[in-house]
């Protein structure tokens, strides 16, 4: 489906970005041009990218670990 008329990015070729690195819609605008034209296209290109990191990427596991001296100060 494409996302962007103007520029013809479809869904599939942001998918491709996010697997190949592009994490926000700065780097998709600057890698494929989305939203560089007329820019109707940018909260519609935001979400398939969302939903392709969220799809594509695995989260990062963060745990404590007993080997590090962290001291958190919440202000």
């Amino acid at each position: 489906m494409y996302v962007c008329l103007c520029k013809g990015v479809t869904d599939s070729q942001i998918e491709q970005a996010v697997r190949n690195g592009c994490r926000s819609v700065r780097e998709l605008k600057k890698n494929l041009a989305v939203g560089s034209q007329c820019g109707r296209c940018t909260s519609h290109a935001r979400d398939v990218l969302h939903e392709s990191i969220h799809a594509h990427c695995r989260p990062i596991e963060i745990r404590p670990s007993d080997s590090l001296d962290i001291e958190v100060c919440y202000t």
